[in-house]
């Protein structure tokens, strides 16, 4: 996951997709109902201004943890104050990746990529990170955006993902996504 500044979306332009409105179209807790659960151990990789991880928050609940990660120190910030207007602070634990290393090591339940594989440079490694993390029978929930990923490009993702050990449960339909709902073998 090398950073590249031309890919990754700047804190600024976050608030044009990332905003109360979003929950009408990409509600956390219907899109992850059958995935994450309470005490669950969950991150959101690339969590932006925190949408799916405050959501996310919710369902996990106190005996939960919710792992918030982002490139930008900015897009943390500004995730913490509103994990804390929503009362789930404690819940939620905030870090910011290496340009190449996602740097957690504790073992996950679920983890979500959502509109954010494209900025990597280096999906494949992103996803055996990912991977590695995984408890044995974790969930990888990962969506990106149909204007800016082709439907190739996520089909080799996919293929990728499956070549590394992970195994296709649903593709869910997701408002201007391409989404698929992987399972670690």
């Amino acid at each position: 996951m090398k950073k590249n500044k031309d890919r990754v979306c700047p804190v600024w332009m976050a608030y044009t997709f990332d905003n109360p409105l979003r929950k009408l179209i990409h509600n956390p807790k219907k899109m992850f109902k059958k995935y994450v659960r309470e005490g669950m151990t969950v991150m959101d990789i690339g969590c932006g201004l925190g949408c799916f991880s405050i959501g996310m928050a919710k369902m996990v609940g106190k005996k939960g943890k919710v792992y918030s990660v982002d490139l930008q120190k900015g897009m943390l910030d500004r995730l913490m104050k509103r994990a804390g207007k929503a009362n789930i602070a404690d819940i939620i634990q905030t870090h910011q990746c290496s340009a190449d290393t996602i740097g957690i090591n504790e073992k996950l339940d679920f983890a979500l990529a959502f509109w954010m594989i494209h900025e990597t440079p280096d999906a494949l490694d992103f996803l055996k990170q990912i991977h590695s993390i995984l408890k044995p029978a974790g969930i990888l929930f990962l969506s990106d955006p149909k204007m800016h990923v082709s439907k190739e490009c996520f089909d080799k993702t996919i293929a990728d993902a499956q070549n590394i050990g992970f195994q296709i449960i649903s593709k869910p339909r997701i408002i201007s996504s391409r989404t698929v709902v992987l399972l670690k073998k």
